[in-house]
C-alpha cells in the first residue's frame, strides 16, 4: 500500500492543540486500517507571519501542493490585528483555496440524540437532522468586480458585483449529486431567482446538471425561505448546494442548529488535495490551556479520510468513537454540565482513540 502523504498546518491559538489531539486520532484509526500516513508539519497565518513575514509561505505553498490532504486548525487573532491587510492571518486560507483549486467548501451538520439539549431547537424538531451543505467557494460577489467608493450625481456609493458561469454552476451542482447518491438522495438548489439573474442562470444550469444524475431529486428554494426552513424544520433537508454569499450565511445558521461550533468540521475540496479544518476560530483567550474542543478538528480527519483517501470505513469509525465518547459523558469546557466528566483537549483526543 502506497504511503498518503498528510500536511498538518496547526495555524494559531488553540490550532496545536486540536490538531495534536485530532492527529492521534488519525494515528490509531490508520493503524487499525493499515494505511500508510506520513505527516508533514507546515506554517500558516499568524504563526507564518512571526517565523516568515508572511501568512503563506513558499515552503508551506510546496508541501501542500504535493500531498494528499491537508489538516488546517486555525488562524488569526489580535496580535496580528495592526499588520498590513495585504498580509493579515486571514490572506492564509484565500491563499491555500486558489493554490489548491478548492472550489468547494462542504459543511456537515449533524445532531446525534446525545447532543440535543445542546441545540436552541426544540428537540424533536432538530433531532436526527442531517444536513450536509455544499458551498460555492471561488465565484459570486465575493469574487467579482468591486468598487470601494466613487462618485455619481454628487453621491458617494460602492457596489460589488455577483457573477457565476455555466461551467462554476456545473460542476459544484455535480459534486452535490454525487454526494446525495451516497446519502438520501435528495438535493435542495438555493437561490433567489425572483430577484438575481445569476440565481435564474444558476436554477437553469442546476436543473440541465442534476437530469445526469439517475435517482437524485432536485428542488428549488429561494434564500430566505430556507434560512427560515432550517430553523422550522431541519430534517427535511439532505444536500443543500448554493453559492459563496448564500452559503457563507446559511452554512454559519445551520452551524447553530447542532449547538456547538466546537463540534463541526468542514471540507474545501476541488481538483487537487482537499482542505480540512474545524468551523471554529484561534480563540487566543483559551489557547494552551487544554480547554478547547478538538471533536470538530477530529470530524474533519473523517472527512479527510472519506473525500480525498477514499477510506469511508475508517472515516466511519471516527465518526461512531465520537458518538460513543459523547455518549459516556466525556465532555470539554465548551459542552460540560454538571453530572457529566469534564475533560481536556489532550484527554478528548485520547478518549476517541481509544473508541475506535
Amino acid at each position: 500500500m502506497s504511503t498518503r502523504k498528510v500536511v498538518v498546518i496547526p495555524g494559531d491559538g488553540i490550532g496545536t492543540e486540536i490538531t495534536e489531539a485530532a492527529q492521534v486520532v488519525l494515528d490509531k484509526v490508520a493503524k487499525k486500517a493499515g494505511l500508510k500516513l506520513e505527516f508533514s508539519l507546515a506554517y500558516a497565518g499568524g504563526a507564518a507571519i512571526d517565523r516568515n513575514g508572511v501568512p503563506l509561505p513558499e515552503e508551506t505553498l510546496s508541501l501542500v501542493k504535493n500531498c494528499d490532504a491537508v489538516l488546517l486548525g486555525a488562524v488569526g487573532g489580535p496580535k496580528w490585528d495592526s499588520v498590513s491587510p495585504d498580509i493579515r492571518p486571514e490572506k492564509a486560507i484565500l491563499g491555500l483555496r486558489k493554490a489548491l483549486g478548492l472550489y468547494a467548501n462542504l459543511r456537515p451538520i449533524r445532531v446525534s440524540e446525545i447532543l440535543t439539549d445542546y441545540s436552541p431547537l426544540k428537540s424533536e424538531i432538530v433531532a436526527g437532522a442531517d444536513i450536509l451543505i455544499v458551498r460555492e467557494l471561488t465565484g459570486g460577489i465575493y469574487f467579482g468586480e468591486k468598487c470601494e467608493s466613487e462618485t455619481a450625481d454628487g453621491v458617494e456609493q460602492a457596489w460589488d458585483k455577483e457573477l457565476y458561469s455555466v461551467p462554476e454552476i456545473s460542476r459544484i451542482v455535480r459534486m452535490a449529486c454525487e454526494a446525495a447518491a451516497k446519502r438520501k438522495g435528495r438535493v435542495t438548489s438555493v437561490d433567489k431567482a425572483n430577484v438575481l439573474a445569476s440565481s435564474r442562470l444558476w436554477r437553469r444550469v442546476a436543473e440541465g446538471t442534476v437530469k445526469n444524475y439517475a435517482g437524485i431529486e432536485l428542488n428549488h428554494m429561494y434564500v430566505d425561505n430556507c434560512a427560515m426552513q432550517l430553523v422550522l424544520a431541519p430534517k427535511k433537508f439532505d444536500v443543500i448546494v448554493t453559492s459563496n454569499l448564500f452559503g457563507d450565511i446559511l452554512s454559519d445558521e445551520a452551524a447553530v442548529i447542532a449547538g456547538s461550533i466546537g463540534m463541526i468540521p468542514s471540507a474545501s475540496i476541488g481538483d487537487g488535495p482537499g482542505l480540512y479544518e474545524p468551523i471554529h476560530g484561534s480563540a487566543p483567550d483559551i489557547a494552551g490551556q487544554g480547554l478547547a474542543n478538538p471533536i470538530g478538528t477530529i470530524l474533519s480527519t473523517a472527512m479527510l479520510l472519506r473525500y480525498s483517501l477514499n477510506e469511508l470505513v475508517a472515516a466511519d469509525k471516527i465518526e461512531q468513537a465520537v458518538d460513543k465518547v459523547l455518549a459516556k459523558g466525556y465532555r470539554t469546557q465548551d459542552l460540560y454540565k454538571a453530572g457529566l466528566t469534564k475533560v481536556s483537549t489532550e484527554e478528548m483526543g485520547r478518549l476517541v482513540a481509544e473508541h475506535i
